[in-house]
């Protein structure tokens, strides 16, 4: 579609709002238009809106506008009245010939409010990346495997595609979420920012979060440290550090399970195990 189209403002971007949304409003349609040089996307119908603001303006009484405008947008296409009407006002051939063919239209106020939505993301995306990757990740970190990300972009990518190569049926539920975090997670890294490991002083419980010009995992994206550890563990560290392994058991209620991802994951590394001291 943006290939077809080329939009160059941000009313072309609502129009392809409304046309992704349709059903059969592009495709072996305005799509079809478009290409032979008939029509452009300003005069392609797009919304349902289009078609009522366009007859309006072509001289139609408002409630005519109206009523072709409802029975095209549910797919009923036009009535034999209908259609003659369109041709006493002047209306091209191939214009109509979409009205009948459209099965569902979206209305111009969600294709508006869709891409205002999508041109604020886009924003923080190219102008605040890291920034944007923290707060996305954040929304699926129970999608978010470490044990993968931390090898680097080559072993993303060679997950993607072992996914990839997977048919729909055989693909696991959790494999399909996985699947679109590494997406955005292979963009991240192809862009050039990087990750910091989770850190038992720096790291947030739950969210991801920005430490200089990086993105801080968060201790919860770690298999075997559910909310409730990571959330005990940053409070309990609020009121003093962390000593020693058992004490981060004690104080911050990390099971074994914890224990053992947050030290196969560098987490404890050259904390302590107890206060005790061995003689031998």
């Amino acid at each position: 579609m943006l290939n077809d189209i080329k939009p160059d403002k941000f009313a072309d971007l609502v129009q392809i709002a409304g046309l992704s949304h349709g059903t059969d409003v592009w495709l072996n349609n305005a799509q079809r238009f478009i290409r032979e040089g008939v029509a452009t996307i300003d005069s392609v119908i797009c919304t349902r809106d289009d078609i009522m603001r366009y007859l309006i303006h072509k001289g139609f009484p408002s409630s005519d506008a109206f009523n072709i405008m409802e029975c095209v947008r549910k797919g009923k296409g036009l009535t034999e009245d209908q259609e003659n009407e369109m041709v006493t006002y002047d209306i091209p051939p191939w214009y109509i010939e979409s009205c009948k063919l459209i099965k569902y239209m979206f209305p111009r106020a969600h294709a508006v409010a869709y891409v205002m939505m999508s041109y604020r993301i886009a924003y923080f995306k190219v102008y605040y990346p890291q920034a944007f990757y923290a707060a996305y990740l954040t929304t699926k970190i129970t999608d978010f495997n470490w044990d993968v990300i931390s090898q680097g972009v080559y072993a993303v990518e060679q997950k993607m595609n072992e996914i990839a190569q997977k048919s729909d049926d055989s693909r696991t539920e959790k494999e399909k979420q996985e699947a679109v975090v590494y997406e955005v997670v292979y963009e991240m890294l192809s862009r050039g920012y990087e990750f910091y490991p989770p850190s038992l002083t720096e790291s947030n419980a739950m969210s991801f979060s920005l430490d200089g010009d990086r993105v801080r995992v968060p201790l919860c994206a770690l298999d075997g440290v559910g909310a409730s550890v990571g959330s005990m563990i940053v409070e309990q560290r609020a009121v003093r550090p962390y000593e020693t392994v058992e004490d981060l058991s004690l104080r911050g209620k990390a099971n074994k399970t914890a224990i053992e991802s947050l030290r196969k994951h560098g987490v404890l590394d050259g904390l302590p195990e107890s206060d005790q001291i061995s003689f031998f």
